[in-house]
């Protein structure tokens, strides 16, 4: 059941970076980016919201290693900890903080747990 749950998880990041990696406009619509004026907005999306979420979760997909479904986990808790902290110190709109800060942190703490 656990593998399932690593998989799954895995999949999902990698659906999450293929919306960055191939729509980077309708994920900076989705996160509240602005990308007027300039396409390096475009090209950061593509990169790290995109290309980067596809490997790692295809990594644990094709390894299939306890270490790399873990270390999943610790980049989701650091995601998690970004946006805590921008909840208390930027202030963004709630409840869309809130939920995102739900999909951080959960993944996170499932894939740390049953990994490490």
């Amino acid at each position: 059941m656990a593998e399932l749950i690593n998989i799954a998880l895995a999949a999902l990041t990698i659906g999450f970076g293929l919306f960055g990696f191939v729509a980077p406009r309708f994920t900076a619509s989705a996160l509240d980016f602005r990308t007027d004026g300039s396409t390096m907005g475009l090209s950061e999306l593509r990169a790290s919201a995109g290309g980067l979420f596809v490997a790692m979760g295809a990594v644990c997909i094709v390894t299939g290693a306890s270490w790399a479904y873990g270390m999943l986990g610790v980049a989701y808790a650091g995601a998690a900890a970004g946006r805590a902290v921008s909840i208390l110190f930027d202030k963004p709109p709630m409840p869309k903080a809130l939920v995102w800060f739900l999909f951080e942190a959960l993944p996170a703490a499932w894939l740390i747990g049953a990994n490490f």
